[in-house]
């Protein structure tokens, strides 16, 4: 939902830029997980969708002052970034609300495959990073995580696939990078658009730890880095995350064709 008095000024700074209006909400609630530490993750972003008269929400990541990158199916009519948050129902001190302006999804987006499940958020201001609001590096281009390597997600979905409860705090959950063939491209399968050279398989089925909806957007860090985004799977692990590292330069063409 817009705040009271924001829509003018996201008129005001917006004005010609054109948004090309498309929300498809897949998978992204964190399964088997538990809630974060208040505030440790502060590059995480909560994203208020607002799409034909219907708000849903997605996760997203501050990338650097004034960008988010989350998944291009998040895409909506106006979107509003909390930054800074863990108590997503709650105003807190730490919060940062700020309109987006410019919302730009890969050109190469498929909304039927889910490929190159990207985008871009462009704020209307700078965010103001210390302690509660700060930036997450990207990977190298190319670098890939090697299967089994332990990762972790978060985000303020819904906790169970049997019901709709998002979580008004910050939830997270490790889960393991599998190889590509753990999400066979068979003909009608569950995998059937699953293509490595943009998406990552993540999520043991054994352990049945998983994102899911409302995640959507969110990343998947491995170190201290953004490797993957949350896109899209069935409702049990693997789930298919973006590939970052595939569109590093892509992001930052983006970035510098759109800074003064």
């Amino acid at each position: 939902m817009w705040r009271h008095g924001q829509e003018d000024l996201h008129a005001n700074l917006c004005a010609g830029l054109p948004l090309q209006l498309l929300l498809v909400v897949v998978a992204g609630e964190i399964i088997g997980g538990q809630e974060a530490p208040p505030h440790s993750r502060p590059y995480m972003a909560y994203l208020e969708i607002q799409h034909k008269g219907k708000m849903s929400i997605c996760g997203g990541f501050l990338v650097s002052k004034n960008f988010v990158l989350t998944a291009a199916h998040c895409k909506g009519d106006e979107i509003t970034v909390t930054l800074g948050a863990h108590n997503v129902r709650q105003q807190e001190q730490s919060q940062q609300e700020i309109p987006v302006c410019h919302q730009i999804p890969h050109p190469h987006y498929n909304k039927t495959t889910k490929n190159n499940d990207v985008m871009l958020l462009q704020l209307v201001k700078r965010a103001k990073l210390n302690r509660w609001v700060d930036t997450i590096a990207l990977p190298c281009a190319g670098k890939r995580v090697k299967p089994g390597a332990v990762c972790s997600v978060a985000g303020w979905g819904d906790t169970s696939t049997d019901r709709k409860s998002s979580s008004a705090r910050l939830q997270e959950v490790d889960v393991v990078v599998m190889p590509d063939a753990a999400c066979p491209r068979k003909p009608n399968g569950p995998y059937r658009f699953y293509d490595a050279s943009t998406m990552m398989c993540v999520g043991d089925p054994k352990m049945g730890k998983d994102s899911w909806e409302g995640d959507s957007g969110g990343p998947l860090v491995c170190g201290k880095r953004a490797h993957g985004i949350v896109s899209w799977g069935p409702p049990t692990p693997p789930g298919v995350y973006t590939r970052v590292s595939t569109f590093i330069p892509w992001i930052q063409a983006t970035m510098r064709r759109l800074l003064p």
